[in-house]
């Protein structure tokens, strides 16, 4: 990870204001003064307080007001500060305390190297030139339990720069995983809205095409075809409402319509029959309900294909047939129009985009092939099994 990445990782999920800015340091000084002074009572074999050990006293952890700002800059001034302080044999104190903070702190924020060698400085310096300014003979033991404190402090503060790594990945993958799963959802009621409008707003212009033609000659049957545009829109606005609540993310999230499902089929065939396409439907095998998601990819890859057979076939029936396997549901529309003869020619456009991408969603297929009546036959196979674990809601 980047140097950037690492001080991202230490401040997120951390308190923010002024606790660990602020509080802390002024905590931290007082309780370094005044333990510094009451080492200095149990330690009488060393330097007795001066005003350069109280100073550092003050100094050193009141530095840590600027870790977050300089952290290097703040390291190696705790570190020579206190390898100073060290040096002067004055009594050891709660000033190795800012010290370990400010290792730490370097590591979480990404400057590893700076605290390992800054730490590394303290120690050798510690143990090499305390006969220069102590008077001190070499001492491994000294040398062992010095060695050990740091190396605690080195390996503590990478096991918290770890923890901190695999706490901020889980939050990036979290996140990640929220935004797919929101732009899925959007692409799904997209797809609901464009089916939903396609459908019912060409039945509509279909239906008000017959009336404007029948208000002159036939006025008796103008009535059907407005009863059926108003049956139309009806159910076009329903599920609108149904869509948008979705879209708003309401509290009571409960469908402003029924689920749709294979049964709503029924009333597409009255209403394709108002708009001028004998439709037949037929059914063939064990009949029951499916999982939520292998109905509606069904009646949606129905509805498309009847909207495109009514707006593009010049068509005068179709045949619309739903088998039900026991492990594959498959969807069939013919019809007797002109698409066969120009079936190379036919634009794809989102219409069928949208049916393969319904199908392909459940790990089922979509064929566009030229029927036996001279349209075209739109196939969908749409399997049971991976669809209840794998398709979406």
């Amino acid at each position: 990870m980047t140097t950037e990445t690492w001080r991202q990782a230490a401040q997120d999920g951390q308190p923010r204001g002024p606790i660990l800015g602020i509080v802390g340091p002024l905590v931290l000084t007082v309780f370094t003064v005044v333990g510094t002074f009451g080492a200095a009572h149990g330690e009488t074999s060393r330097r007795g307080l001066d005003v350069l050990a109280i100073g550092l006293a003050i100094a050193v952890p009141l530095s840590l007001l600027g870790l977050r700002r300089h952290p290097v800059a703040v390291l190696w001034f705790v570190a020579l500060s206190t390898l100073g302080y060290l040096l002067r044999d004055y009594p050891y104190g709660p000033i190795m305390i800012s010290l370990v903070v400010a290792v730490v702190a370097a590591v979480m924020l990404g400057h590893r190297w700076a605290a390992w060698l800054a730490l590394g400085v303290v120690y050798v310096g510690h143990l090499a030139l305390r006969g220069e300014f102590r008077d001190e003979a070499w001492s491994w033991g000294a040398a062992a339990g010095f060695g050990a404190w740091s190396l605690v402090v080195l390996f503590g503060a990478e096991f918290a720069r770890v923890r901190r790594e695999r706490v901020v990945a889980a939050r990036q993958v979290r996140a990640e995983t929220a935004r797919r799963q929101a732009n899925e959802e959007k692409l799904r009621i997209a797809r609901e809205l464009h089916d939903v409008v396609a459908h019912h707003i060409s039945l509509i212009n279909v239906q008000a095409g017959v009336a404007l033609h029948l208000v002159d000659r036939k006025p008796e049957q103008v009535e059907t075809a407005l009863a059926a545009i108003k049956d139309a829109s009806k159910e076009a606005l329903s599920e609108l409402r149904s869509l948008v609540g979705v879209l708003r993310d309401e509290a009571d999230t409960a469908p402003r319509a029924p689920t749709t499902t294979l049964a709503t089929l029924d009333e597409m065939v009255e209403r394709t029959g108002h708009a001028g396409l004998t439709l037949h439907k037929s059914t063939s095998g064990d009949v029951r309900t499916l999982p939520t998601p292998v109905e509606l990819a069904a009646v949606r890859i129905a509805q498309e294909a009847i909207t495109n057979v009514v707006r593009h076939a010049n068509a005068q029936e179709a045949d619309l047939r739903l088998d039900y396997g026991a492990d594959m549901l498959t969807v069939q529309v013919d019809d007797d129009g002109s698409g066969g003869a120009r079936i190379d020619a036919i634009d794809e456009g989102s219409g069928l985009r949208g049916m393969r991408e319904r199908a392909a969603s459940l790990g089922g297929t979509l064929t566009i092939e030229a029927a036996p009546s001279g349209g075209l036959r739109v196939t969908a196979r749409l399997p049971l099994e991976e669809s209840t674990a794998e398709a979406p809601a």
